[in-house]
């Protein structure tokens, strides 16, 4: 569940692979289709067809192979229905184990589906499969997709870089890369990863927004490099609290609408200092 990359692929072919090494244990493992709502609508994948080879090949191959979903479960009081639904298909197909592979909210899933499934009289091993970017889950080591997502960002940083150094001398002198990061800097940080010789400012959400000091050091480093990069965590805030981009609207999961910081910072640096700018 979630968003969609080779990681979440190779979360999966983890546990089909291990399933198939203890088929003393387990017998058939099924994928639902596009996430918890295949298992809802009894749209069931019985991975056992697929072959070794190409359960493998899961490891290289990018977006979801069994689709994927953004769908927030409700709590039981509020929809019992959809529970008992779950437990339903759960018992016509003998299923003993729910592996959910997703990021934060999918551990919520993950969560409510071990705890209710208990209380109404088929209790289930629940157990959440990690394949997100998010470096900063609790009890979580290291989350897998964080590699693929920091090397992105660091060739990103310098590329857009190495493209306003071209012509920062006649035209553009700002880039701004929008990182996804709403309370932590990690992929933000990724940024860094570039060469010393490149000229970047890095913006944290854990850390408030100073706009005095941001343009007094963009303008600095344009004045020595002729140019400057800047990478900006979409959850970078002002000193009151409010995010750069909110919009002053929330999603399905209750989180904060977020616009769009790099319009906003690169705005503030044509405003106050005159510099032609590109934002992505």
């Amino acid at each position: 569940s979630g968003g969609v990359t080779a990681v979440i692929n190779a979360s999966a072919c983890g546990v089909i692979e291990t399933a198939r090494k203890h088929s003393d244990k387990i017998g058939t493992v099924y994928a639902g289709q596009n996430g918890i709502i295949g298992a809802l609508t009894e749209n069931l994948i019985d991975t056992s067809k697929e072959s070794d080879a190409d359960i493998s090949a899961l490891k290289h191959t990018p977006s979801g192979g069994f689709g994927s979903c953004r769908y927030k479960m409700k709590s039981l009081e509020d929809n019992k229905a959809e529970y008992e639904r779950l437990i339903e298909v759960f018992k016509a197909h003998d299923i003993g184990y729910f592996f959910y592979n997703g990021g934060g909210d999918s551990a919520d899933t993950c969560l409510k589906v071990s705890q209710l499934s208990e209380s109404m009289g088929y209790p289930i091993q629940a157990i959440h499969v990690p394949k997100t970017v998010d470096n900063d889950l609790p009890v979580t080591d290291n989350c897998p997709g964080f590699g693929s997502v920091a090397k992105y960002i660091a060739v990103s940083t310098m590329e857009a870089s190495f493209d306003v150094a071209s012509m920062c001398a006649t035209s553009t002198k700002i880039f701004v890369l929008e990182v996804m990061g709403r309370h932590a800097g990690w992929i933000a940080a990724a940024g860094g990863l570039v060469d010393d010789s490149i000229p970047v400012v890095i913006l944290f959400p854990e850390v408030d927004f100073d706009e005095k000091k941001f343009l007094a050091k963009v303008d600095a480093n344009v004045k020595e490099f002729g140019y400057c990069t800047i990478v900006v965590s979409e959850g970078t805030k002002w000193p009151d609290g409010r995010f750069l981009a909110e919009q002053g609207t929330r999603d399905d999961f209750g989180h904060a609408q977020l616009g769009g910081a790099a319009p906003v910072v690169a705005n503030l640096i044509k405003d106050a200092l005159g510099y032609k700018y590109h934002w992505a």
